[in-house]
């Protein structure tokens, strides 16, 4: 049997309520039961060790263990995220970040936050090279770019627009 997605929907929403996002539990699906928990960006890097060094020791990542001799893999973790680092030995220029194949791919992950401020304080304060300058965008988040220590572009950005509407 195929499974199915059902959204209960019928109609308009009572006064003074709103349909709910398709991530509610109003959603579904009787033939499957998984939930998706997370996602973690896979880059490759020529050190992953210098790399899993960096990402601790500016951004705040902590690292349990390298894999590999030489270490050709770890996973940087912070406030719940992780992020995967891989090296390919005995291989070199197989780093790409997005923003060197065409300028308007500028991420290669974006990492949804709360107190952004703060954390462009934070990055600022550890000599992280700020790409892009904090900024409120048409999409209603606050956010501002980083470069890693092999070109990578991370994107921290937090829901201003869903912020503001709350403190109203």
């Amino acid at each position: 049997m195929v499974g199915f997605w059902v959204v209960k929907l019928s109609g308009a929403p009572p006064a003074g309520e709103s349909y709910p996002s398709p991530t509610s539990s109003t959603l579904e699906n009787p033939t499957m039961n998984g939930k998706i928990m997370g996602v973690a960006p896979h880059l490759l890097v020529e050190d992953v060790k210098k790399s899993a060094e960096w990402y601790r020791d500016h951004v705040g990542f902590d690292f349990e263990q390298l894999w590999g001799e030489p270490p050709c893999f770890t996973m940087v973790k912070r406030d719940g995220i992780i992020i995967m680092l891989k090296s390919l030995p005995g291989k070199q220029g197989f780093v790409r970040p997005n923003h060197t194949i065409d300028e308007d791919a500028c991420w290669d992950a974006y990492l949804w936050v709360t107190g952004v401020d703060a954390l462009h304080e934070e990055f600022q304060a550890k000599g992280v090279k700020i790409k892009r300058e904090l900024e409120v965008m048409p999409y209603g988040n606050k956010d501002f770019d980083i470069e890693d220590c092999n070109g990578y572009v991370l994107c921290f950005g937090e829901d201003w627009q869903g912020r503001q509407r709350s403190a109203l």
